[in-house]
């Protein structure tokens, strides 16, 4: 028998061999594989080959198949065993962890994983019911040495995976394990922390194998903590969490702890079971939490030559220290103030100075995972009180006008976090999503900062925007591609205006709200739109920056109302705002932006403060139609803004007359034009339209009326842009008696309700018939011989356009391209967007007329006979219903 079972321990050896050869065919490997597995399945004498492949004298692939023959034949041939062939494999196995093994820091890993996984499956089969001294046996192991200490800690985390993690076993089983694990649990944590306790004294005096045991304890212990009863964890004053805190400052043990010491902290429970969880706030825990987040940036950077390189696992460990004082703060904020009389800490100044350096530390995740606990410190109604969290959040602004700037994209060089980011990231587009998240939500923290220190966030952000102003502009290495004096999106200036712009944004809003009148900060505010309002410039991303920032301040207008033509005069500049004397150069997307961020300002000013500007709606009248009527170019959409401003002063007319006759010379030449013999032909028929807008015409470069059909376009979005502007806009009194004494009430219902007349309804009932016939028409372009009549060169309009098509798949334009090119579009581009631009305000003109002139509209549906038009305005009625109610 033993030369049959050296014989076949020969093919074996081969055959494994051949599996591992690099050389070997393919052919030849399938045929190994089948060998081997058929002997694992079949074969009588797998116990005894796999005892001596197992030898420790055989090389390590071998002695590792040996051990899954093993483990192979426990997990399906156990049942069948008889009991002395049970007991037989058990002595080997025991025997193999005593002295089967090479010493703890010459023996392959794997081998110990798959020595470790046969003893766990034994004892998944016989403990405790037929091996009720599986524990100390396993304690007697480890007086032994190093590798059967390390052995017996890979046991026993295999088992809690298995039985608790995992549940790789029947119910019952698991059950009589757990239950056996949980009765004996005192031991095995006195036991762990012994080992422990022990080779972390002997890794100090520079034993390294003792290091590889101490690794391997903690890893153990992690295993445990998650589940074990918190009794265990907390014991003896938190004995181990403190153990655990002391071992962060070794840098060979430290990764370990952490990431034990953070799943001991995110336990949950009853808050009088987490109570000890606050002893980690003493002196000597803390200090060394403090101690290591202090030196994070010199923790995980390596310096080569004059390189700085990320060391990716003391990263880690800054990444576990970060989450475990995460934790840390839950449960600070879970008990403070809750009925198990917990005190705000004395060492509360020393955790949130650690958590400080995080949120200052260069890599923007690091920063990105404290902002959590941020808000709860603000938030809580006790701790948010204390003296030292004010002061800290005063720290906090000043850290967040640096966290706010984005920096740190992994194809750059130009900033520490950058290393950082090439590890966490693995483009600039994955680094922009995930910053334009982690700017939302550093506004929220401002914003939650700023109702604890109003003043103080508001004197911040103003020597901010006072610094920017005096800053010159720092164009960078990234010029705009127009331009060489302009910025890029990617320009130091432009970036530094973009972060303080938000960080002004977030405290204004906020001090409006909480603070009463008498203590805003009305004069330096009036001050710092002054500075900006005589703020010049010609680059168009500051410009839209320096937008935003009067809109942000306008509000304190309100008490200061001579200030309003200036603003007025600054917004009416940047409306018409060019940055080149060409205008046969398409503009650019930052200069579109510019123009359309002014009309927006322009539009938000009419609706929230009407009443300010309500006085000197003449000039602002006058103005507007002098823009109207002067050489500077206008789009429609810009007109359509400004006409939208205008109906929304109007509606503090309060008088129905006036604003009827106002209305009625506002959009004399819209109603003229759309309803006009040459319009009316064109909107009822569909030949005519696709005629009258160049879509049956084929473009050539030779072709000379592709203007007048561009121009043709324009009157129709035009049109259906001002119908739309004050159909949305147009509002009767809110208030009844005003609405009364305007003229605006015609009579009131059997109920009492009051009926009100809309100044803009007899103009709309002029405009109506023309606007469904359009609808039917739009609709009736997808006919076959509607598409029959589109040309070669807009065959494809009515498809999806590129730009949307990448919006659905996520395939953003890279940042540096998306402002600075001027914007040429293709004829078919141009017909596909007027296409979707001529749709879009049909759909919003029924749904905001649906609460208008409800049953005028159901009048006209019943003429047009077009189920689309009924089923359409039907829509529109319910979803303005909703809407409004």
């Amino acid at each position: 028998m033993a030369d049959q079972v050296a014989a076949m321990c020969d093919q074996l050896i081969k055959a494994v061999n051949v599996i591992m050869d690099a050389e070997t065919s393919q052919i030849l490997r399938l045929e190994a594989l089948k060998f081997c597995e058929e002997f694992k399945e079949t074969n009588s004498f797998c116990v005894p080959c796999g005892v001596q492949l197992a030898d420790k004298a055989q090389p390590a692939i071998v002695r590792h198949f040996g051990l899954q023959i093993l483990e192979h034949v426990i997990k399906f041939r156990w049942n069948n065993m008889q009991p002395q062939e049970k007991i037989h494999l058990k002595e080997w196995a025991m025997q193999l962890l005593s002295n089967g093994t090479h010493s703890v820091l010459e023996e392959e890993s794997h081998i110990k994983d798959a020595l470790s996984r046969i003893i766990v499956e034994m004892i998944k089969r016989e403990w405790p019911q037929h091996w009720p001294d599986m524990l100390k046996e396993m304690e007697a192991l480890t007086s032994q040495g190093g590798a059967q200490t390390e052995l017996v800690m890979l046991i026993l985390l295999r088992l809690a995976e298995d039985v608790i993690t995992f549940h790789t076993l029947p119910i019952q089983r698991r059950r009589d394990i757990q239950l056996t694990l949980t009765q004996n649990m005192e031991n095995i944590f006195t036991f762990l922390m012994a080992i422990l306790h022990l080779n972390v004294e002997d890794y100090r005096k520079l034993a390294r194998a003792h290091c590889r045991v101490a690794v391997t304890t903690l890893n153990t212990l992690s295993g445990y903590v998650d589940w074990v009863s918190l009794a265990f964890v907390t014991a003896g004053n938190c004995h181990l969490l403190e153990m655990l805190c002391l071992l962060l400052s070794e840098p060979e043990l430290q990764l370990e702890a952490a990431e034990c010491l953070l799943i001991a902290i995110r336990r949950k429970g009853k808050l009088e079971d987490r109570k000890p969880f606050m002893l980690l706030f003493n002196d000597v825990a803390i200090h060394y939490i403090l101690s290591a987040a202090q030196s994070a940036d010199e923790l995980a950077i390596c310096k080569k030559t004059s390189e700085a390189v990320v060391v990716e696992q003391r990263y880690i460990f800054l990444k576990r220290l970060c989450q475990v004082l995460c934790a840390l703060g839950s449960q600070l904020c879970s008990l403070v103030g809750s009925d198990v009389g917990v005190n705000v800490p004395a060492n509360l100044n020393k955790y949130m100075e650690a958590l400080l350096a995080f949120t200052t530390h260069s890599s923007q995740f690091l920063k990105s995972s404290t902002l959590p606990t941020w808000v709860a410190l603000f938030k809580h109604e006790i701790l948010s009180k204390e003296a030292v969290v004010v002061q800290m959040v005063i720290k906090y602004l000043r850290a967040s006008m640096t966290n706010l700037v984005k920096t740190g994209f992994p194809s750059k060089d130009d900033n520490p976090s950058c290393e950082y980011s090439r590890v966490d990231f693995d483009s600039d587009e994955d680094f922009t999503s995930f910053f334009h998240s982690f700017r939302a939500q550093q506004g929220e923290l401002v914003r939650s900062a700023c109702r604890i220190v109003p003043l103080e966030a508001f004197q911040i952000a103003a020597e901010w925007l006072q610094y920017q102003i005096a800053s010159p502009t720092d164009v960078g290495d990234t010029r705009s591609k127009t331009a060489e004096d302009l910025c890029s999106f990617m320009s130091p200036s432009v970036i530094q205006w973009e972060a303080m712009t938000v960080f002004m944004e977030c405290v204004v809003t906020q001090i409006l709200k909480i603070l009463e009148e008498k203590n805003m900060p009305t004069d330096q505010s009036m001050e710092l739109l002054q500075a900006v309002l005589n703020y010049d410039t010609k680059d168009p991303l500051i410009l839209s920056c320096v937008l935003t920032n009067i809109s942000t301040l306008f509000p304190f207008v309100m008490y200061r109302p001579h200030f309003l033509p200036q603003v007025l005069y600054k917004l009416f500049k940047a409306i018409t705002f060019e940055v080149g004397q060409d205008s046969k150069v398409p503009r650019t997307k930052s200069v579109k932006n510019v123009r359309r961020h002014a009309c927006s300002s322009v539009i938000r000013i009419c609706r929230d403060y009407p009443e300010i500007i309500l006085p000197c709606f003449d000039m602002f009248y006058n103005h507007i139609k002098k823009l109207f009527s002067s050489v500077a170019t206008l789009t429609h959409t810009e007109k359509c803004s400004l006409m939208e401003a205008l109906v929304l002063i109007s509606n503090k007319f309060n008088d129905f007359v006036k604003q009827k006759a106002f209305l009625d010379e506002l959009m004399a030449s819209v109603v003229a034009e759309w309803t006009s013999d040459e319009m009316r032909r064109v909107l009822w028929d569909p030949a005519m339209f696709l005629s009258f807008i160049g879509a049956d015409q084929v473009v050539t470069k030779q072709s000379t009326d592709i203007g007048t059909t561009g121009l043709n376009r324009g009157r129709v979005s035009f049109c259906l842009c001002a119908i739309l502007a004050v159909v949305k806009r147009v509002r009767c009194p809110a208030d009844l008696e005003e609405a009364k004494a305007g003229g605006f009430v015609v009579g009131y219902t059997a109920a009492g309700a009051p009926i009100y007349r809309n100044p803009f309804t007899a103009q709309f009932l002029v405009i109506l018939p023309n606007l469904l016939a359009f609808i039917r028409t739009q609709n009736s372009l997808f006919l076959p011989e509607n598409m029959a009549r589109l040309s070669e060169t807009f065959s494809k309009a009515h498809e999806v356009m590129d730009a949307e098509k990448n919006m659905v798949l996520g395939l953003s334009q890279h940042l540096l391209d998306s402002y600075d090119s001027p914007v040429y579009k293709t004829d078919l581009e141009h017909m596909q967007g007027f296409f979707l631009s001529s749709l879009r305000p049909m759909i919003h003109i029924l749904i905001c007329l649906c609460s208008i002139t409800f049953f005028c509209l159901f009048f006209f549906l019943t003429a047009m006979g077009s189920s689309l038009v009924i089923y359409i305005c039907v829509q529109g009625f319910f979803f303005s219903y909703y809407s409004f109610t």
